[in-house]
């Protein structure tokens, strides 16, 4: 199947299809697909991901657990000697494998070329660097060579490191990308926690789209700062968070070693980290399962305590209440979209230097979006029973309100309002609601 190529559309903030069509990112991170599945399993979870209504696959060639040393389940490395300019066919042709099975069922493939242990080896990960920029930008040329026909790929540089001090390689392997392929692609680059891409290669030419990570330490990481911190910068580019927090991983603020005693990342947890991105701003949203994006089984080493196996964990609640996400947004006019803080009048400020304080009002904190032109507007309640004030006056005439259930997708009717301040309370079912906002002359 050929896929329309993905750009920016012309407010800056959001993706099309060339045909103009809006694209709302809805990506899996899937790191360790090439490595350690082999093709009957890839097109297993190629598929269950299809029908949970997913659109990009986040996969990596030369991947972050041994990826150099360890073979593929076809008993493959990836590299001759090493050698970003040896690859072995054998390896790419079942990567090639993977991506045109992707395309066939509309799937995208978010494309690192390599995780960045191989790049930057002075922090974690088995690495080891062989990158400098000239191989860099020879191995770009080959990978672009290879995949001119594949119109699913969407280039992600980077993984899991800052840029700093390798701005210079980044941009010869996106220079050899795009020499190979004789044409200009999408380019996003993938941060390390905490940090967005934004904060070195915002100005960079060939940066298409800002990615964060907002990690998988802390409960409520504020991503919603993070994503309209980028929202605003000029040139104005599309932001996401491509890396919250996993279903099922470890929650551990303290020591970093993702033990288990703090409990697990939710389905909960993981849906209000993707609603309060998308209503600040961004352009989509990326999911992930801990278990998922290592592939692990119970014959696998395990990294930071996974649970369930993969096959199993494909199946967790988070994965298909993205789903309902991405439908929400798309069910109103997507590309006059804004962040709307100013629905919300009592907006909280919290003090980070207040860690209880600080928590409290991060798990409760609020997000809006409205159309531009007073269409239509949503509040996000991350708990039941919350009572918000909600500055009505942003929609265009008299208003029908409705909540919106973001674990099944249901909605349930609330009735029409004047344009004022109104205080709506989130039913008691949840723990968390949307609020919908449509102007009755909304068609």
């Amino acid at each position: 199947m050929i896929l329309e190529p993905i750009v920016p559309d012309a407010s800056g903030h959001f993706l099309v299809t060339t045909t103009g069509q809006p694209f709302f990112w809805l990506a899996d991170t899937a790191w360790e697909l090439f490595h350690r599945l082999n093709l009957i399993e890839a097109e297993h979870y190629l598929e269950t991901r299809r029908k949970q209504g997913f659109n990009v696959i986040q996969a990596v060639i030369l991947a972050e657990l041994d990826g150099l040393h360890t073979p593929n389940a076809n008993g493959h490395v990836p590299l001759l000697g090493d050698d970003p300019t040896r690859p072995n066919e054998y390896y790419f042709r079942f990567v090639d494998e993977v991506i045109r099975l992707a395309a066939e069922k509309g799937l995208y493939i978010g494309l690192l070329p390599t995780w960045a242990d191989k790049v930057d080896g002075k922090w974690w990960g088995i690495g080891p660097a062989i990158f400098n920029p000239e191989n860099a930008r020879i191995y770009g040329k080959f990978l672009g060579q290879r995949y001119r026909d594949d119109s699913n790929i969407l280039w992600i540089l980077g993984g899991d490191r800052s840029a700093i001090g390798y701005e210079a390689l980044w941009a010869a392997m996106a220079e050899g990308i795009m020499e190979g392929l004789g044409r200009r692609p999408f380019f996003t680059y993938h941060p390390r926690g905490g940090n967005g891409s934004s904060e070195w290669l915002h100005d960079a030419d060939w940066l298409d789209m800002n990615m964060w990570q907002s990690g998988h330490s802390v409960l409520d990481a504020p991503n919603w700062d993070m994503v309209a911190s980028d929202y605003n910068r000029t040139p104005v580019k599309p932001v996401l968070d491509s890396e919250p927090n996993y279903e099922d991983h470890p929650i551990d603020p303290f020591t970093r070693k993702w033990q288990v005693e703090f409990g697990r990342f939710s389905d909960y947890d993981v849906r209000k980290q993707a609603y309060r991105a998308v209503f600040s701003g961004a352009c989509g949203h990326t999911y992930g399962h801990h278990s998922v994006w290592q592939f692990w089984t119970l014959q696998r080493e395990p990294v930071n305590f996974p649970m369930p196996a993969w096959d199993e964990a494909i199946l967790r609640p988070g994965a298909a209440q993205m789903a309902h996400l991405k439908k929400l947004m798309l069910s109103r006019p997507y590309l006059s979209r804004i962040p709307a803080p100013d629905m919300l009048p009592d907006l909280p400020e919290y003090d980070s230097e207040n860690s209880e304080t600080f928590s409290a009002l991060r798990a409760a904190y609020p997000c809006a979006t409205r159309c531009a032109n007073g269409m239509y507007g949503m509040v996000y309640f991350p708990q039941a029973g919350q009572s918000l004030r909600v500055d009505l006056r942003r929609i265009s005439g008299e208003v029908k309100a409705w909540w919106f259930d973001p674990r099944n997708g249901k909605t349930y009717p609330l009735g029409d309002y004047p344009n004022e301040i109104v205080n709506f309370t989130s039913p008691l079912a949840g723990p968390d609601w949307v609020l919908g906002l449509d102007s009755v002359s909304l068609k």
